[in-house]
């Protein structure tokens, strides 16, 4: 496997090489356009790649050909290998719709030359969080998504923007300080922030202190995750940002706190100390997330808190800490990104041709645009959990492995997440009875759906589609990758094969000793 093994870095370098150029291209608005839309197809490319190849083991690069643990590791696995793969679909899909909307306004709602590089660095953001093998480099690769989201989130400079853009701002750097003290407290402790090395030694310390760093990790990425008390940043922040940047960030952003939260409670803290207080922070998030989605009279501010009860569904799973439990979370997280980012996109569409998401205010789309229809209803009960779509499959995974654990707070949850389900499909029903079957209080704008718009909309609500023909696969890939979470010595001796490389050492030393 070493002889692809270069391919892993590039998910990261390219968007970074692509965002310089683009940069450096910035009054060549349309030459800036072919480069994101290039470098987005590479990593795609690149990360379906991947997903094949970890089907066989992990890969691993020590960047600068320094070892682990004194290097940095990036590895791709099965669980980062399909979180890339489906965070690289939605991000070109959602860049080909930012493209036909920025080309229907002529450009001017906001500053081009600054967009694109942006986007790219946000790419690249994401893949480093997934690809990190120590703890630093996933705060870097937080951080450069703080950086890349502040800019797209406020995008237009409106007061609204930099309002929703200085709330997401300052409790980003809260969680990000959480996780920088986390990782200063972990290395005191063991000596160390790679993620293979620190499941070795975190079992070698005093128990109490290894619940303190788990306290402190768990905090900082349920913060980025928006699991409940720490999601009311979210429903503020996100709708006011353009219809491609709050798609983006809600299919995306959270999901790469629910990522870290998998692989740092599988894999460094497999004891399950804190599994109870997921499980009541789960519940708590998908009851208190969808009740305030029936609530709304906002299509945006609807799905955001839809995007917050979900997030329970995920942390449900990851708290059963079981194969089943964490098989149905790796299946949902793919199937929510690709179903919550297409509704957002949608939802755009909705505003675009309604001129306006709030229900009050539309009515009689189905009748005018009867395609915009069909593109909201079909994510929508997915997103629901109606049978056979992937929606219900993951929900039904997860309810499983709910009833297999047995206990009283586990069946709790179960009940809690068929309750959700039914919420979440009655608030839809709702805001899609409202946006296209009632009389408009007021006769709708006349405007034309951008036909690229429309077509990058409908490729996500089909490759949603396709989660659910090809469920059977994809769900085998989870369950492999929930093996291999279970099974830990999978993972440390792919970035460990010598059992612990000495200080110091680069990778080429290290592999001559073990030739030799």
């Amino acid at each position: 496997m070493t002889e692809y093994s270069w391919l892993v870095p590039l998910p990261v370098v390219v968007p970074l090489f692509g965002a310089g150029l683009a940069l450096a291209l910035y009054r060549r608005p349309r030459v800036q356009r072919i480069i994101s839309v290039v470098a987005l197809s590479i990593v795609l490319a690149v990360a379906a790649t991947l997903l094949v190849l970890a089907d066989d083991g992990p890969l691993v690069v020590d960047v600068g050909g320094w070892a682990a643990p004194v290097g940095i590791d990036l590895v791709a696995d099965r669980l980062s290998a399909l979180m890339l793969t489906v965070s690289a679909a939605v991000t070109l899909c959602v860049q080909l719709y930012s493209l036909a909307q920025g080309e229907a306004d002529g450009d001017e709602a906001a500053p081009v030359s600054i967009y694109h590089p942006t986007y790219l660095i946000l790419a690249a953001g994401v893949a480093n969080a997934f690809l990190s093998g120590d703890l630093f480099n996933i705060y870097v690769g937080f951080e450069i998504l703080l950086a890349a989201s502040y800019v797209l989130l406020t995008l237009g400079g409106t007061g609204e923007r930099i309002r929703a853009g200085s709330i997401y701002v300052v409790v980003a750097l809260l969680s990000s300080l959480l996780f920088l003290v986390a990782i200063a407290l972990t290395y005191a402790a063991t000596g160390t922030v790679n993620l293979a090395q620190l499941a070795e030694r975190l079992p070698e310390i005093d128990p109490d202190v290894r619940l303190l760093l788990q306290v402190m990790l768990l905090l900082a990425f349920a913060i980025k995750a928006a699991v409940f008390p720490l999601s009311a940043w979210l429903p503020d922040s996100y709708p006011t940002a353009p219809a491609p940047v709050t798609a983006v960030f809600a299919g995306l952003l959270t999901k790469v706190g629910v990522y870290a939260i998998i692989r740092t409670q599988s894999l460094l803290f497999p004891e399950g100390r804190m599994d109870d207080v997921l499980m009541w922070a789960a519940l708590a998030t998908m009851v208190v997330g969808i009740l305030g989605a029936v609530a709304q009279d906002d299509i945006k501010r609807l799905l955001s808190f839809t995007l917050v009860s979900h997030i329970g569904y995920m942390i449900f799973g990851i708290a059963l800490a079981s194969e089943t439990g964490w098989a149905a979370a790796i299946y949902y997280v793919a199937h929510h990104i690709t179903v919550q980012t297409g509704l957002f996109l949608v939802a755009g569409l909705i505003e675009r041709r309604g001129g306006s998401t709030s229900l009050e205010s539309l009515g009689g789309l189905a009748k005018i645009a009867p395609l915009l229809a069909v593109l909201f209803f079909i994510p929508a009960m997915n997103l629901a959990g109606i049978p056979p779509l992937s929606g219900f499959l993951g929900k039904v995974g997860l309810m499983q492995a709910g009833v297999q654990d047995g206990t009283p707070l586990a069946l709790t949850l179960v009940v809690g997440g068929v309750l959700t389900s039914l919420l979440t499909l009655y608030a839809l029903i709702k805001a899609w009875n409202k946006a296209f079957w009632q009389t408009p209080p007021e006769p709708l704008p006349d405007t034309k759906l951008p036909v690229g718009m429309v077509g990058s909309a409908a490729a996500l609500v089909v490759l949603g589609l396709a989660l659910t023909v090809g469920a059977g696969p994809l769900y085998g890939y989870a369950e492999r990758a929930a093996a291999a979470l279970q099974d830990r010595s999978v993972y440390v001796q792919a970035v460990l094969p010598e059992g612990g490389r000495g200080e110091g050492e680069s990778a080429d030393v290290a592999r001559a000793e073990a030739d030799g």
